[in-house]
């Protein structure tokens, strides 16, 4: 297994698209989108310069991904400035605990210190046990934990 990793251009779109509508398929903490809309969101990625994908490629094969953006707001810490916030990281179940996903979150993070960011930040769902294994294992701590709520006007 040789992985090589990469910044991705909108050449990537269709990689990028086939693997997250791999991962919303796959996985249990994902919405159902449709694949043109996913087609859409990640163009809309690629298109924005405070937004980055990183992809990790097995002699070719796309098998991980991971998204990151420059959020402005006021950070989970409570910090003032900037900050990087790994939206989505995914990997092939079986090129999974390789250290695929920690490679991957680290480009996040330099890709975020050179956009000028002091702290770096992600989420999960509160049952997402895999998921916050993966963020305490990786260095992450967690800050809060909290219910979103929403109604019809």
């Amino acid at each position: 297994m040789d992985i090589s990793y990469c910044i991705a251009s909108i050449d990537d779109l269709m990689i990028i698209t086939e693997l997250w509508d791999l991962m919303c398929s796959t996985e249990e903490h994902c919405g159902e989108d449709e694949y043109d809309e996913i087609l859409n969101m990640s163009r809309d990625v690629l298109m924005n310069p405070e937004k980055a994908i990183f992809i990790a490629f097995d002699e070719g094969k796309a098998v991980g991904y991971s998204y990151v953006l420059i959020k402005h707001e006021r950070s989970f810490s409570d910090e003032h400035g900037p900050y990087g916030f790994l939206d989505t990281i995914y990997v092939r179940p079986d090129y999974r605990r390789q250290g695929i996903a920690q490679t991957l979150v680290v480009m996040c993070e330099d890709w975020s210190r050179k956009k000028g960011c002091i702290e770096f930040a992600s989420g999960c769902d509160l049952d997402n046990e895999r998921s916050f294994a993966f963020h305490i294992g990786i260095g992450f701590k967690e800050l809060h934990r909290i219910i979103h709520f929403s109604k019809e006007l």
